[in-house]
């Protein structure tokens, strides 16, 4: 029997049930494991990561198979309850089905999204875009819809062991044909006639839902929070002022460029375009705290790496020379309490008082003692590449 009765699930109904429950009895635990792992060591991180990969394209899965399962049940009649005159119990279990049904498509959903919107960190294993449509790359979004999915997956877990409670409950207690009907073949169950639902147990699931979603919001689960204090940098006074400008970076994890931006920095430039030697110089203050990296922007933060806490800012600070290509600033950069020399070739257009630039290098991170548990490039290459970008008035 491929569709189901009023006396038992029929076997497309059997499959969706039992494959379900095979992939989310595997999804919990890959992803309770690896969210506990430590990533301090290269072998550390790779096997986070691949757990969470796995963790990621199972709930991906999970997702699809809800919604198909979802569709074909609402084609199909629900078998009664065995035991239609115990009201409270038939509410309670209907309870339990709707909250893991909204579970199968919210959790997988929220978990999603929130890696569509980070970079770098676990790929999903499927031959699909990792990104969503309408969902950018924004801290933000990522840490609402990790907080929903965190908060909701425990409604899923909660749920799901009232499921498996109620089970064991009419196998053993009741010995009746609850589980049997829910197995392939026959159930011997007696037909009582179709379910017929009430409004209550899909209302109290939502309210369920809204009641663990407020408690989140109250705990400040879905808002961004950093322990770094960011420097507040002050006023500098330029010849040339900046008006517009970011100073972006690229790291590469695990073959994929992870980008971001450092969101405060500030400029002192002087330069006149008809010096013959040195045109100028540039002196920029860059706020650590203020890097965005996506889902790695705290590790990036942390001692092993720009160890923000306590080195809260960056300098670079160079005189501006001409060459064949355009023009170079040759100077110093200094990370943490290293300073070593950078050269940074970049063009120029001047027209009026207004100045348009973009440079480009790249930067070995090993050279300010960046990642240095990250001996080799297995999980973050060497190089970092840095593209500036800036409109300047005289």
């Amino acid at each position: 029997m491929s569709g189901t009765s009023a006396v038992t699930y029929g076997t497309v109904t059997k499959t969706f049930h039992w494959l379900t429950a095979l992939l989310i009895l595997t999804i919990i635990p890959l992803g309770a494991i690896a969210n506990r792992l430590p990533y301090e060591t290269n072998e550390q991180l790779a096997l986070k990561a691949q757990l969470f990969s796995f963790h990621k394209t199972l709930g991906i899965i999970v997702f699809a198979v809800a919604l198909a399962r979802i569709i074909w049940a609402a084609t199909q009649t629900k078998p009664a309850s065995l035991h239609p005159d115990r009201k409270v119990e038939t509410m309670l279990a209907d309870l339990v089905h709707w909250l893991l049904y909204i579970s199968l498509v919210a959790v997988p959903l929220t978990g999603w999204i929130h890696h569509a919107a980070t970079e770098g960190f676990a790929p999903v294993l499927l031959p699909i875009s990792q990104d969503l449509p309408f969902v950018p790359n924004d801290e933000s979004i990522a840490k609402l819809f990790a907080g929903l999915h965190w908060v909701w997956s425990k409604i899923m877990v909660g749920s799901l062991l009232l499921h498996i409670a109620g089970a064991l409950k009419h196998q053993f207690i009741d010995k009746d044909a609850t589980m049997r009907r829910m197995w392939f073949g026959q159930s011997n169950a007696v037909s009582t006639g179709a379910h017929h639902g009430t409004l209550a147990a899909p209302v109290a699931a939502v309210l369920i839902y809204i009641a663990a979603t407020a408690a989140g919001a109250a705990a400040g689960l879905y808002t961004v929070k950093s322990d770094i204090v960011q420097a507040d940098l002050a006023d500098v006074s330029s010849e040339w002022t900046v008006t517009e400008g970011e100073i972006a970076l690229t790291i590469t994890q695990f073959g994929s460029p992870v980008a971001g931006a450092f969101n405060d920095w500030t400029a002192a430039i002087t330069f006149d375009e008809n010096a013959t030697d040195v045109m100028g110089q540039v002196e920029t203050t860059i706020a650590i705290g203020s890097l965005q990296l996506g889902s790695v922007t705290s590790d990036a933060l942390g001692t092993d790496f720009f160890n923000a806490t306590t080195y809260p800012t960056a300098l670079f600070t160079a005189d501006i020379v001409a060459n064949d290509a355009g023009y170079v600033a040759e100077g110093t950069l200094t990370i943490k309490d290293v300073t070593a020399p950078l050269s940074l070739p970049f063009t120029l257009v001047i027209d009026g008082d207004t100045a348009q630039m973009e440079g480009t290098v790249e930067i070995d991170r090993r050279t300010f003692g960046i990642g240095q548990s990250m001996s080799d490039e297995t999980n973050l290459a060497f190089g970092v590449v840095v593209d500036i970008a800036l409109t300047a008035i005289r």
